[in-house]
Protein backbone atom coordinates (compact mmCIF):
# COMPACT_ATOMS: atom_id res chain seq x y z
CA UNK A 1 0.00 0.00 0.00
CA UNK A 2 1.47 3.17 -1.14
CA UNK A 3 2.02 5.42 2.14
CA UNK A 4 1.17 9.19 1.80
CA UNK A 5 2.04 12.65 3.82
CA UNK A 6 -0.31 15.09 4.13
CA UNK A 7 1.61 18.39 4.74
CA UNK A 8 -0.70 21.26 5.62
CA UNK A 9 -1.80 23.39 8.44
CA UNK A 10 -5.25 23.73 7.97
CA UNK A 11 -6.59 20.83 9.94
CA UNK A 12 -10.15 20.41 7.73
CA UNK A 13 -8.89 20.54 5.11
CA UNK A 14 -6.08 17.61 6.14
CA UNK A 15 -9.10 15.87 6.85
CA UNK A 16 -10.87 16.65 3.45
CA UNK A 17 -7.60 15.38 1.46
CA UNK A 18 -7.51 11.82 3.86
CA UNK A 19 -10.90 11.27 3.19
CA UNK A 20 -10.14 11.35 -0.80
CA UNK A 21 -6.45 9.54 -0.52
CA UNK A 22 -7.63 6.87 1.13
CA UNK A 23 -10.36 6.00 -1.27
CA UNK A 24 -7.96 6.22 -3.60
CA UNK A 25 -4.88 4.34 -1.48
CA UNK A 26 -7.28 2.61 1.04
CA UNK A 27 -7.97 3.11 4.48
CA UNK A 28 -4.98 3.86 6.78
CA UNK A 29 -2.42 5.02 4.28
CA UNK A 30 -2.35 8.64 4.83
CA UNK A 31 -0.13 10.31 7.99
CA UNK A 32 -0.90 14.03 8.54
CA UNK A 33 1.45 16.82 9.63
CA UNK A 34 1.13 20.60 9.51
CA UNK A 35 5.07 22.13 9.01
CA UNK A 36 8.24 22.00 6.99
CA UNK A 37 9.68 20.81 10.11
CA UNK A 38 7.49 18.13 10.63
CA UNK A 39 7.19 17.07 6.96
CA UNK A 40 11.12 16.32 7.41
CA UNK A 41 11.24 14.69 10.62
CA UNK A 42 8.51 12.04 9.02
CA UNK A 43 9.69 11.87 5.98
CA UNK A 44 13.23 10.87 7.84
CA UNK A 45 11.90 8.63 9.75
CA UNK A 46 9.43 7.02 7.74
CA UNK A 47 9.25 5.45 3.85
CA UNK A 48 5.89 7.56 1.89
CA UNK A 49 5.84 6.84 -1.78
CA UNK A 50 3.41 10.64 -2.08
CA UNK A 51 3.63 13.81 -0.31
CA UNK A 52 0.91 16.13 -0.66
CA UNK A 53 2.04 19.41 -0.19
CA UNK A 54 0.73 22.76 0.47
CA UNK A 55 2.54 25.86 -0.37
CA UNK A 56 1.73 28.30 2.51
CA UNK A 57 3.08 26.64 6.08
CA UNK A 58 4.06 28.48 9.25
CA UNK A 59 7.44 27.72 8.88
CA UNK A 60 7.85 28.69 4.90
CA UNK A 61 6.85 27.93 1.47
CA UNK A 62 6.26 24.26 0.62
CA UNK A 63 7.78 24.49 -2.55
CA UNK A 64 11.43 24.57 -0.97
CA UNK A 65 10.87 21.40 0.64
CA UNK A 66 10.44 19.52 -2.75
CA UNK A 67 14.31 19.72 -3.63
CA UNK A 68 14.87 18.36 0.26
CA UNK A 69 12.33 15.37 -0.72
CA UNK A 70 14.46 14.86 -3.72
CA UNK A 71 17.28 14.30 -2.29
CA UNK A 72 16.53 12.83 0.89
CA UNK A 73 13.32 10.52 0.61
CA UNK A 74 13.33 10.49 -3.60
CA UNK A 75 11.11 7.02 -3.68
CA UNK A 76 8.38 9.98 -2.75
CA UNK A 77 6.41 11.54 -5.65
CA UNK A 78 5.23 15.32 -4.34
CA UNK A 79 2.01 16.68 -5.56
CA UNK A 80 1.40 20.14 -4.53
CA UNK A 81 -2.32 21.01 -2.93
CA UNK A 82 -2.77 24.66 -2.73
CA UNK A 83 -4.89 27.44 -2.71
CA UNK A 84 -2.30 29.60 -5.11
CA UNK A 85 -2.66 29.18 -8.28
CA UNK A 86 -0.38 31.40 -10.84
CA UNK A 87 1.57 30.78 -13.12
CA UNK A 88 4.86 31.75 -11.43
CA UNK A 89 4.44 29.78 -8.37
CA UNK A 90 3.19 26.63 -10.64
CA UNK A 91 6.51 26.77 -12.72
CA UNK A 92 8.53 27.46 -9.76
CA UNK A 93 6.67 23.81 -7.90
CA UNK A 94 7.49 21.91 -11.64
CA UNK A 95 10.55 23.01 -11.79
CA UNK A 96 11.70 22.22 -8.52
CA UNK A 97 10.36 18.53 -9.01
CA UNK A 98 6.75 18.45 -8.12
CA UNK A 99 4.85 16.05 -10.11
CA UNK A 100 1.61 17.63 -10.18
CA UNK A 101 -0.16 20.83 -8.80
CA UNK A 102 -3.97 20.69 -7.76
CA UNK A 103 -6.25 23.54 -6.60
CA UNK A 104 -8.14 23.16 -2.97
CA UNK A 105 -11.34 24.79 -4.74
CA UNK A 106 -11.62 21.11 -7.20
CA UNK A 107 -13.92 18.98 -6.57
CA UNK A 108 -13.41 16.18 -4.67
CA UNK A 109 -14.25 14.07 -7.20
CA UNK A 110 -11.62 15.91 -10.04
CA UNK A 111 -9.31 15.37 -7.15
CA UNK A 112 -9.85 11.61 -6.63
CA UNK A 113 -9.52 11.07 -10.75
CA UNK A 114 -6.06 13.23 -10.49
CA UNK A 115 -4.64 10.92 -7.31
CA UNK A 116 -5.80 7.99 -9.15
CA UNK A 117 -3.68 8.85 -12.32
CA UNK A 118 -0.90 9.00 -10.28
CA UNK A 119 -1.49 4.84 -9.89
CA UNK A 120 -1.09 4.50 -13.81
CA UNK A 121 1.73 6.73 -14.56
CA UNK A 122 -0.24 10.33 -14.84
CA UNK A 123 1.20 13.46 -13.45
CA UNK A 124 -2.13 14.93 -12.07
CA UNK A 125 -2.99 18.91 -13.42
CA UNK A 126 -6.01 21.03 -12.31
CA UNK A 127 -7.37 21.45 -15.37
CA UNK A 128 -8.06 25.39 -15.16
CA UNK A 129 -4.13 25.41 -14.84
CA UNK A 130 -3.43 23.00 -17.50
CA UNK A 131 -5.28 24.80 -19.57
CA UNK A 132 -3.39 28.26 -19.54
CA UNK A 133 -0.64 26.05 -19.49
CA UNK A 134 -1.80 24.41 -23.11
CA UNK A 135 -2.40 28.28 -23.97
CA UNK A 136 1.24 29.10 -23.08
CA UNK A 137 2.41 26.26 -25.33
CA UNK A 138 0.11 26.79 -28.05
CA UNK A 139 1.44 30.86 -27.93
CA UNK A 140 4.71 29.36 -28.16
CA UNK A 141 4.40 27.32 -31.49
CA UNK A 142 2.72 30.61 -33.14
CA UNK A 143 6.17 30.89 -33.76
CA UNK A 144 7.10 27.93 -35.51
CA UNK A 145 7.96 27.37 -39.07
CA UNK A 146 5.24 27.39 -40.82
CA UNK A 147 5.87 23.93 -42.56
CA UNK A 148 6.00 22.63 -39.00
CA UNK A 149 2.54 24.37 -38.34
CA UNK A 150 1.12 23.00 -41.12
CA UNK A 151 2.25 19.49 -40.95
CA UNK A 152 1.02 19.41 -37.15
CA UNK A 153 -2.10 20.86 -38.19
CA UNK A 154 -2.81 17.83 -40.23
CA UNK A 155 -1.54 15.50 -38.16
CA UNK A 156 -4.37 17.14 -35.76
CA UNK A 157 -7.24 17.36 -38.02
CA UNK A 158 -6.73 13.66 -39.13
CA UNK A 159 -6.90 12.62 -35.42
CA UNK A 160 -9.63 15.01 -34.37
CA UNK A 161 -11.81 13.07 -37.03
CA UNK A 162 -11.26 9.92 -35.80
CA UNK A 163 -11.83 10.37 -32.27
CA UNK A 164 -14.48 12.56 -33.22
CA UNK A 165 -16.74 9.62 -34.65
CA UNK A 166 -16.25 8.04 -31.09
CA UNK A 167 -17.31 10.98 -29.28
CA UNK A 168 -21.45 11.71 -28.88
CA UNK A 169 -22.89 15.38 -29.62
CA UNK A 170 -23.33 15.63 -25.95
CA UNK A 171 -19.87 14.47 -24.85
CA UNK A 172 -18.46 16.82 -26.98
CA UNK A 173 -19.87 19.63 -25.34
CA UNK A 174 -19.28 18.57 -21.98
CA UNK A 175 -15.49 18.25 -23.68
CA UNK A 176 -15.66 22.23 -24.50
CA UNK A 177 -16.37 23.34 -21.00
CA UNK A 178 -14.25 21.26 -19.46
CA UNK A 179 -11.69 23.18 -21.44
CA UNK A 180 -12.65 25.97 -20.22
CA UNK A 181 -11.93 24.76 -16.86
CA UNK A 182 -15.10 24.80 -15.32
CA UNK A 183 -15.81 22.17 -12.51
CA UNK A 184 -18.79 19.48 -12.52
CA UNK A 185 -21.16 21.41 -10.88
CA UNK A 186 -20.60 24.51 -13.24
CA UNK A 187 -21.37 22.37 -15.90
CA UNK A 188 -24.04 20.70 -15.01
CA UNK A 189 -26.08 24.26 -14.32
CA UNK A 190 -24.77 25.23 -17.96
CA UNK A 191 -26.03 22.19 -19.77
CA UNK A 192 -29.07 22.07 -17.06
CA UNK A 193 -28.97 18.54 -16.16
CA UNK A 194 -27.56 16.79 -12.98
CA UNK A 195 -24.53 16.30 -11.57
CA UNK A 196 -24.74 12.55 -11.86
CA UNK A 197 -24.92 12.97 -15.97
CA UNK A 198 -22.04 15.36 -16.33
CA UNK A 199 -19.68 13.01 -14.18
CA UNK A 200 -21.08 10.00 -16.80
CA UNK A 201 -20.52 12.09 -19.53
CA UNK A 202 -17.09 13.01 -17.53
CA UNK A 203 -16.10 9.49 -17.56
CA UNK A 204 -17.33 8.11 -21.58
CA UNK A 205 -14.58 10.87 -22.26
CA UNK A 206 -11.87 9.49 -20.24
CA UNK A 207 -12.41 5.98 -21.36
CA UNK A 208 -12.96 6.91 -25.14
CA UNK A 209 -9.53 9.48 -24.98
CA UNK A 210 -7.90 7.18 -23.06
CA UNK A 211 -6.86 9.63 -20.50
CA UNK A 212 -7.08 9.65 -16.49
CA UNK A 213 -7.97 13.35 -15.51
CA UNK A 214 -9.51 16.39 -16.76
CA UNK A 215 -6.05 17.95 -17.51
CA UNK A 216 -5.45 15.24 -19.84
CA UNK A 217 -8.99 15.11 -21.31
CA UNK A 218 -7.91 19.32 -21.51
CA UNK A 219 -4.36 18.14 -23.45
CA UNK A 220 -6.02 15.37 -25.34
CA UNK A 221 -8.82 17.74 -26.79
CA UNK A 222 -6.12 20.43 -27.91
CA UNK A 223 -3.59 18.20 -29.63
CA UNK A 224 -6.83 16.75 -31.47
CA UNK A 225 -8.00 20.40 -33.00
CA UNK A 226 -11.05 20.49 -31.24
CA UNK A 227 -10.15 23.73 -29.02
CA UNK A 228 -8.96 25.69 -31.86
Amino acid sequence: MTRILIVDDDFQLQQRLECIAERVYGHGACTMVGSLAQARAMLAREDFGLVLLDVGLPDGSGISLVPWIREHAPQADVVIVSSLGDDAIVLQAIRAGAVGYLLKNGEDMELELSLGSMQRGGAPIDPVIARRILLQINAAGDAAAPAQRAGAAAVAAAGAKEQKEKLTERELEVLRLVAQGLGNREISESLEVSINTIEFHAKNIFRKLEVRTRGGAVHSATQQGWLG
